[in-house]
C-alpha cells in the first residue's frame, strides 16, 4: 500500500472528531497535493496491486485550508484516514483514480461532475456535517456510504442528482439527517441501504425519483446488526426502475410531519402523508414489504408494474397513532383521513401475500391486476364507518383468499374478475360504512356484478351489514353454510338479486336479522334450511328459479313438501305470490314428484283466494264460500280423482233418491222406456253424452230440484276431470 506519511509523532492517532485537533496533527490541505505533484519532496506513492493507479494515504491530520481539487485530472488514488477537514473539499469536474474518506470529519464534499475510475467511498463512521455533492458525477466503481453519518445543515444530506454509477450504490448503517436526494440516479448494480436511518420530518427522506437500478433495492435490515431501516419523512421512487427486486422488508417507516406545501383540498387522490411513493415504478421481480415492515402512513404504488409478487405478510400499517386496537373494542378509533395502501391502477405479474397484515385505514386496490393469487388469511383490515377496500374492478388470475379475516368497515369489490375461487371462509365483517352524500350505509361486503370462476364461499362469516351480490355470476357454488348475516340500517341482509350460479348453500347458522333479496336468482341447485327462511325480514322471491334441491324430496316425505310450504310463508311474510310456489310446483314434477307438485298447487289456490278475500268488501264470505267448496270438493283442479269420487258419490245417491219415488211420467208418450234410477242419475251427472233417459222423464217436486242439481255438478266435476286427465298428459301445468 503506497503512503505519503506526514505524522511527526510515529504511532500518533487522531480524534477526527475532536474539535480540537493537536497542533502535532495540522497539515496544510495544499501540501497533500503538492505531495502528489512533486513525489521526490517527501511523499512515497506506491501501487496497491500491479497495473492500478497508485495510492496517496493520509492519516491521523488536520487539514487545514481547503483540499482544491477542482477540474484537475488527478491520476492517484486519494485515501483519508482519520483525518479531518477545516474546509469542504472541493473535487468538482475533477477526474480521479478514485477517493476514500475512512472515518473522517468533513464539513461537506463538493464533487459535482465528479469522474472516478475507482469506487468513491464514505465509510467506517466518516461524518459529513454538510452536503454530499456528487450531482452529475460519473463513477465507474461504486458509491460506498457503509456506516457514513451525514448532517445536513443547508440543503440534502446526499445530492446525487443523476449521478451514474457502473456498480453499486452501498448505504448499510447510514446515517442521514436531512434529504437524501438521488433522483435520475443509473447504478449498475444494487441500491442497499440496509440498516440505514433516514430522517428528514419536513420532507422527503428519500428522493429517487425516476431511479434507474440495474439489481436490487434494499431497504431492509442489516444482516450483521439486525438493525431495521428506518426513514422519517418520504421515500419517493415515482417512475423508478429495479431490474430485481424492491425490498422494505423489516423497514420501519414514519411520514413526514411538516409539508412543503398546503395539501390540495379538492385532489381525491393526494395522499399528504405518505411514507412510501412509487407511483409509475417498474419493478422486475419482487415488491417484500413483508416480515416486519411498519409503516404509519401511506404506502403508495399508483400505476406501477411490479413482475414478480408483493409480499406483505405480517406487515402493519397503521395510521392511528398507536390508537387502533385491530380488534372490536367499544371506542376504536375510524374512520380515517388517509389511505393506508393505494395502488390504484398497478399491475402485478405474480400474486400477493398479505397473510396476517395489520392495516388501519383505507386500502385502495382499484383496477388492479394481479395475475397469480391473493392470499389475505387471518388479515385485519380497519377504518370503522368507512371503506376498509375499495378494489373496483378488481381483476385476479387465481385465487382471492381471505379466510378468518376480520375487517372493520365495507369492503367494496364490485366488478371484480377472479378465475378461481373468492374464499371469504370464517371472516368477520364488522361495521361498514355510510355514503358521503345522504348518510345511507353501505354494504358490508359488495360484490355487484362480480365474475367468479368457480366458487364464492362466505361459510361460516359473520356480517354485520349487507352482503350485496347483485348480478354476481358464479361458476361453481355460492356457499353461505353457517353464516351469521346481520341487516344494517337499511334493514337488508343478503341482497343476491340477478345472481347466476350453479349450486346456492342458504343453509345459514342463525336466522338473518334482515331482508334476503333473491329475486332473479338462477341456480341448478339449493340447499337450504329453516333459520334462512325465519329471516327478521321478507324474503323476496320474484323470478327466484332453482332446478333442484341439495337434499331432494323423497315421493313419500309428505311432511317435507308441507314443511316447506310453512317456510315459504314465513319467508313471505303472509303476503300472496304466486312465483314461488309454481317455481316449486315446477321443481318437484321435474323430479317426478306429482302428488306433491299438486299439494303446492292446492296451497297456492289457498292462499290467491284468501288474498281476493282479504281485498275485497262486501263478497268476502262468498269468496270464502267458494274457494273452501273447491279445495274440498276437487282441491281447485289438482285433485281430479276427488272430482270423480264426488260424481260417483252422487250417483249413488241419485240413484237411492230416484229409486224410492213414483215413477215418472213420460215425456214422450210415444217413446216407451223402463225406468231406470241410476241410467236416468248417470245421464243428468254426465255433461254432453246422452244415455237416452234424462229428457225422457219427467219429474216433479224436490226431484225436480235435485235433477237440476244434478246436471250443475256434473258439469263442474265432469270439466275438473277433463282438465286434470288433459295435465297429466300434457305435464306442462
Amino acid at each position: 500500500m503506497a503512503t505519503a506519511d506526514w505524522t511527526e509523532e510515529p504511532g500518533g492517532i487522531l480524534d477526527p472528531h475532536d474539535p480540537f485537533p493537536p497542533a502535532w496533527a495540522r497539515l496544510p490541505a495544499s501540501e497533500v497535493v503538492r505531495q502528489a505533484i512533486e513525489p521526490d519532496t517527501g511523499g512515497v506513492l506506491r501501487r496497491r496491486r500491479p497495473a492500478t493507479a497508485p495510492v496517496l494515504t493520509v492519516s491521523d491530520r488536520f487539514l487545514t485550508g481547503q483540499l482544491d481539487l477542482r477540474g484537475v485530472e488527478f491520476p492517484y488514488l486519494l485515501e483519508f484516514v482519520r483525518c479531518r477537514f477545516e474546509f469542504t473539499p472541493d473535487l468538482r469536474q475533477a477526474k480521479l483514480a478514485g477517493v476514500e474518506f475512512r472515518d473522517c470529519a468533513l464539513p461537506g464534499l463538493a464533487a459535482r461532475n465528479l469522474r472516478s475510475d475507482n469506487d468513491v467511498l464514505l465509510v467506517a463512521g466518516t461524518v459529513v456535517q454538510g452536503t454530499v455533492d456528487l450531482t452529475d458525477g460519473e463513477i465507474h466503481g461504486s458509491l460506498v456510504l457503509r456506516g457514513s453519518k451525514l448532517f445536513s445543515t443547508d440543503g440534502p444530506a446526499l445530492h446525487a442528482n443523476r449521478l451514474h454509477l457502473a456498480g453499486a450504490l452501498l448505504a448499510a448503517n447510514m446515517q442521514a439527517e436531512g434529504e437524501v436526494r438521488i433522483p435520475g440516479l443509473r447504478t449498475g448494480g444494487n441500491v442497499n441501504f440496509a440498516g440505514a436511518l433516514l430522517n428528514n420530518p419536513k420532507g422527503f427522506a428519500l428522493n429517487g425519483n425516476g431511479v434507474q437500478v440495474g439489481g436490487n433495492l434494499h431497504l431492509t435490515p442489516d444482516g450483521a446488526t439486525g438493525t431495521p431501516f428506518r426513514s422519517v419523512g418520504q421515500v419517493l421512487l415515482a417512475s423508478a426502475r429495479i431490474d430485481s427486486d424492491f425490498s422494505l422488508r423489516g423497514a420501519k417507516m414514519a411520514p413526514r410531519t411538516e409539508h412543503s406545501r398546503p395539501v390540495p383540498p379538492d385532489d381525491p387522490f393526494y395522499d399528504p402523508n405518505a411514507t412510501l411513493v412509487a407511483d409509475r415504478s417498474k419493478v422486475d421481480g419482487n415488491v417484500n414489504l413483508d416480515r416486519g415492515f411498519a409503516s404509519t402512513g401511506t404506502v403508495r404504488m399508483v400505476n406501477a408494474h411490479i413482475g414478480g409478487s408483493l409480499r406483505m405478510a405480517h406487515a402493519r400499517v397503521d395510521l392511528s397513532g398507536g390508537r387502533e386496537p385491530f380488534r372490536a373494542v367499544d371506542g376504536a378509533p375510524g374512520p380515517y383521513d388517509d389511505r393506508s395502501l393505494h395502488f390504484d391502477g398497478t399491475q402485478i405479474r405474480g400474486g400477493i401475500d398479505a397473510r396476517d397484515a395489520r392495516v388501519a385505514g383505507q386500502v385502495r386496490l382499484v383496477d388492479v391486476q394481479v395475475q397469480g393469487s391473493v392470499l389475505l388469511d387471518r388479515c385485519v383490515f380497519s377504518n370503522r364507518h368507512g371503506d376498509a377496500v375499495e378494489a373496483r374492478r378488481f381483476t385476479c388470475g387465481g385465487n382471492l383468499d381471505a379466510r378468518s379475516a376480520t375487517v372493520f368497515g365495507s369492503l367494496l369489490l364490485p366488478g371484480i374478475k377472479v378465475a378461481a375461487n373468492v374464499d371469504l371462509r370464517g371472516s368477520s365483517l364488522l361495521a361498514p360504512g355510510t355514503y358521503h352524500r345522504d348518510r345511507s350505509p353501505k354494504p358490508s361486503l359488495d360484490l355487484r356484478v362480480a365474475h367468479v370462476g368457480r366458487d364464492l364461499i362466505l361459510a361460516d362469516s359473520l356480517a354485520e351489514g349487507e352482503i350485496r351480490i347483485r348480478r354476481a355470476e358464479v361458476g361453481r357454488e355460492t356457499n353461505f353454510h353457517g353464516a351469521r348475516l346481520s341487516a344494517g340500517s337499511n334493514g337488508i341482509a343478503l341482497n343476491a338479486f340477478g345472481v347466476r350460479t350453479q349450486e346456492l348453500r342458504l343453509d345459514v347458522a342463525i336466522p338473518p336479522s334482515g331482508e334476503i333479496d333473491l329475486r332473479h336468482l338462477h341456480c341448478a341447485s339449493l340447499t337450504d334450511n329453516a333459520s334462512l327462511w325465519q329471516a327478521g325480514g321478507r324474503i323476496e322471491l320474484e323470478e327466484f328459479r332453482y332446478d333442484g334441491l341439495g337434499d331432494p324430496v323423497p315421493l313419500d316425505a309428505d311432511t317435507r313438501v308441507v314443511e316447506r310450504l310453512r317456510w315459504l310463508r314465513h319467508g313471505m311474510r303472509e303476503v300472496y305470490r304466486p312465483g314461488p310456489y309454481d317455481q316449486l310446483a315446477a321443481m318437484l314434477r321435474a323430479g317426478g314428484n306429482e302428488e306433491h307438485a299438486a299439494t303446492v298447487l292446492v296451497e297456492k289456490q289457498r292462499r290467491r283466494y284468501a288474498a281476493l278475500a282479504e281485498g275485497a268488501r262486501w263478497t268476502r264470505p262468498g269468496i270464502h264460500l267458494w274457494s273452501w267448496l273447491q279445495r274440498w270438493m276437487v282441491g281447485y283442479g289438482y285433485r281430479p280423482m276427488r272430482a270423480l269420487l264426488w260424481l260417483i258419490a252422487i250417483l249413488v245417491a241419485g240413484s237411492v233418491w230416484f229409486s224410492f219415488i213414483q215413477t215418472p211420467s213420460e215425456s214422450n208418450q210415444d217413446d216407451h222406456l223402463v225406468w231406470n234410477p241410476v241410467l236416468y242419475t248417470l245421464d243428468l251427472i254426465v255433461p254432453i253424452v246422452d244415455f237416452g233417459h234424462k229428457n225422457k222423464w219427467t219429474v216433479g217436486g224436490a226431484s225436480q230440484w235435485i235433477a237440476a242439481s244434478m246436471v250443475a255438478a256434473g258439469w263442474i266435476l265432469a270439466t275438473t276431470v277433463a282438465a286434470g286427465v288433459t295435465r297429466m298428459l300434457r305435464r306442462t301445468s
